[in-house]
């Protein structure tokens, strides 16, 4: 047993040493994958477990302005690392098809290795999204897609840094940049207030855009698998299996969130529609009742008459009444007179 842990230590150490890209070694968090990933873990229980236990009795915190400011800062943060990838790298220098990593101190290459690096500690600040909910109180955006991105990215970069900073993977990075340029500046227009809402009916377009992310880096990865590059196949796979799942764990909650809605909406319209044509299928029901007994009313007067003038028996409304005096006292008296047998 002392012999297979001292032989996975070994290996370990061999490949933090002499595997990994020299130059970041000495930075910060990139010595070991041990404090990202308790950090990562402390993400998680926190945001499913510790949060909201502590907010349970506590009123929603009122973080309108500073979410304001914060994804400002995201956006101009996302907006500086997208120019830096097109700089570094994308914007010319770097090929689509085959892009093997430098690891020379050239400074297009140090600069794509210090980009790396930033992109990597801006998955950290992206927890922030995370503590906002639970701090509001939203629990239910607390989603499982919600967690297992942000909790699962740092890690995943980490080693993109620590082994491949720059070259042919980096592409993920170049398109995610830019897809959180647009997130955020539809959570900064969101965070200023009701007025706003109106002109975000394209939030489920921003789920669209992240799945089309995944599928080009999808493509983009896995073309190597057939063809002659000098990049490591281990990273083509950890890359393309990183687009695979995260694209099908968001089309899921698009699924979830928009087409599920739409159908649950049609059908309570559908719903709503039937119960006013119920209703008003009553109402004619209840008028025509009505007319019926009315009109049966009318026939049953009739046929009371026609028996009481068979059976000479008069009633009060076969009479007409006269008025005149018939005495010298001024008296004035009324004289009610058999109308049957009278024309109207």
């Amino acid at each position: 047993m002392a012999l297979l842990l001292g032989s996975i230590y070994d290996g370990y150490r061999d490949l933090m040493d002499n595997k990994s890209d020299p130059r970041v070694n000495d930075w910060i968090l990139m010595s070991s994958p041990f404090p990202t990933l308790a950090i990562c873990l402390f993400y998680a229980y926190f945001v499913k477990v510790l949060g909201p236990k502590l907010m349970e009795n506590r009123k929603p915190f009122d973080l309108r302005k500073v979410m304001i400011w914060y994804n400002l800062f995201q956006v101009v943060f996302s907006t500086w690392l997208f120019r830096e990838s097109l700089l570094a790298g994308w914007g010319g220098h770097y090929s689509f098809k085959c892009e093997p990593v430098d690891y020379s101190d050239n400074p297009l290459a140090l600069r794509m290795t210090h980009g790396c690096w930033w992109y990597y500690f801006s998955k950290f600040l992206e927890f922030t999204d995370t503590i906002f909910f639970v701090l509001r109180k939203k629990n239910n955006q607390i989603s499982t897609l919600h967690v297992i991105h942000h909790g699962i990215m740092p890690m995943s970069v980490w080693f993109g840094v620590k082994f491949t900073p720059g070259g042919h993977s980096t592409f993920f990075g170049f398109l995610n940049t830019f897809v959180h340029i647009v997130m955020y500046s539809y959570y900064l227009l969101a965070a200023l207030g009701p007025q706003i809402q109106p002109f975000l009916w394209w939030k489920k377009y921003l789920t669209t855009l992240q799945m089309i992310q995944f599928v080009l880096v999808m493509i983009h990865a896995f073309q190597l698998l057939f063809i002659d590059c000098n990049y490591p196949k281990a990273f083509v796979w950890f890359i393309g299996m990183h687009a695979i799942m995260f694209y099908f764990l968001f089309r899921n909650f698009y699924i979830e969130s928009y087409k599920k809605k739409k159908s649950t909406s049609a059908l309570k319209k559908q719903t709503l529609k039937n119960t006013e044509d119920n209703k008003q299928h009553q109402q004619q029901q209840q008028q025509q009742q009505q007319q019926q007994q009315q009109a049966q009313g009318v026939r049953d007067d009739s046929q009371e008459s026609t028996e009481a003038s068979e059976n000479n028996i008069i009633y009060a409304n076969q009479y007409k009444m006269a008025t005149g005096y018939i005495s010298d006292s001024g008296l004035r008296n009324r004289v009610f007179i058999d109308n049957r047998g009278f024309d109207e």
